[in-house]
């Protein structure tokens, strides 16, 4: 199973490859892999599917995650690897780290990573690691930061809660959770509605304001 077997079986589920890389000498990889693949949302679609999943009807926590196991566990097996998931611990993967050596991800300016197609709404619902080498596209040759005009990100907190040198979790959660704050609870976060490269990315107001309760739960 190459590349392109694996990101049409992981469309089935609505996921879809958000960049991977040759883990050979990878220090933070598992033993033995040899390729990383990370999987992020497809979309138009991935939140209306995931919401007719029985994970978002039992009454449990963490249906996001729970079906992500479910569907990624036997993906990996059938692409012959290991699952890994961003969530779970601690300790917990080094997602960050890896979708930085996808060549598809970037440092942004506000230091949230910045994707290639899904802009500063790039999330990963989990990885799988190969145990032989397969081929892989190539990656874009820059981050779209680099040709970003103005660089919206930078100023588009209405509290300053996210800038170059760090992230105020505190001021931001108590910003959403007031009435001037409502636009970032339904609709996500204005730093990353601002970013260019996202703007074709259609994340729904659903899915956004999903995550920013997660957040909040924190």
């Amino acid at each position: 199973m190459d590349y392109d077997d694996i990101d049409r079986l992981a469309a089935k589920s609505y996921l879809e490859i958000f960049g991977a890389f040759h883990s050979i000498d990878c220090d933070s990889c598992p033993e033995g892999s040899r390729t990383m693949l990370l999987l992020g949302p497809k979309e138009p679609g991935f939140w209306p599917h995931v919401q007719e999943q029985p994970e978002f009807g039992d009454g449990c926590e963490h249906p996001l995650d729970r079906w992500s196991k479910r569907v990624i566990e036997p993906l990996a097996v059938s692409a012959g690897g290991t699952a890994l998931f961003p969530f779970g611990g601690p300790p917990y993967r080094p997602f960050f780290t890896w979708a930085l050596k996808t060549g598809r991800c970037w440092e942004s300016p506000v230091l949230f990573l910045v994707h290639d197609k899904s802009g500063l709404f790039v999330s990963y619902r989990g990885a799988i690691s190969l145990p032989r080498r397969i081929e892989l596209p190539a990656a874009p040759e820059r981050s779209p930061c680099a040709d970003c005009a103005g660089k919206p990100c930078l100023s588009a907190c209405p509290v300053g809660a996210m800038g170059p040198e760090n992230f105020d979790a505190d001021k931001c959660k108590a910003y959403i959770r007031s009435d001037e704050g409502r636009p970032c609870l339904d609709f996500g976060c204005e730093v990353r509605r601002s970013c260019p490269a996202g703007r074709g990315y259609s994340r729904s107001p659903e899915q956004s304001r999903f995550h920013q309760l997660a957040f909040l739960a924190r």
